[in-house]
């Protein structure tokens, strides 16, 4: 059978009936779902909300910029670390999957929550 399946409160598991769509659906990062994800800094309690006072933060902690050949990406990266933070170079199409990116990267720092 195809279509969406759900698990219902009952813990059947089975196809989604009529137009009603979960509250805890995916959204993919999208932007589809009817609340906003802020990704906020644990420390200070701060919601990030432009990428200088992510850069702020992010160097605080080790962090550094990278400049590589891709010029359509904000990057981050630590010495001590191989990971690379890959952003888009416009705020507004920073979204929850670079948010839980962040969050995986820098535990305990950093948290995304719903609006």
């Amino acid at each position: 059978m195809s279509g969406v399946w759900i698990f219902r409160p009952d813990g059947v598991f089975g196809p989604q009936v009529g137009s009603h769509q979960p509250e805890s659906s995916y959204d993919g990062g999208q932007g589809s779902s009817s609340r906003r994800k802020v990704l906020v800094h644990l420390p200070t309690g701060q919601v990030v909300s432009s990428y200088s006072t992510l850069e702020q933060i992010l160097m605080g902690l080790g962090w550094e910029r990278y400049y590589g050949s891709n010029s359509n990406l904000f990057q981050f990266h630590k010495q001590s670390s191989i990971d690379l933070i890959s952003l888009p170079r416009e705020f507004s199409k920073f979204n929850s999957v670079y948010m839980y990116d962040i969050v995986v990267k820098i535990p305990n720092i950093f948290h995304v929550r719903d609006m």
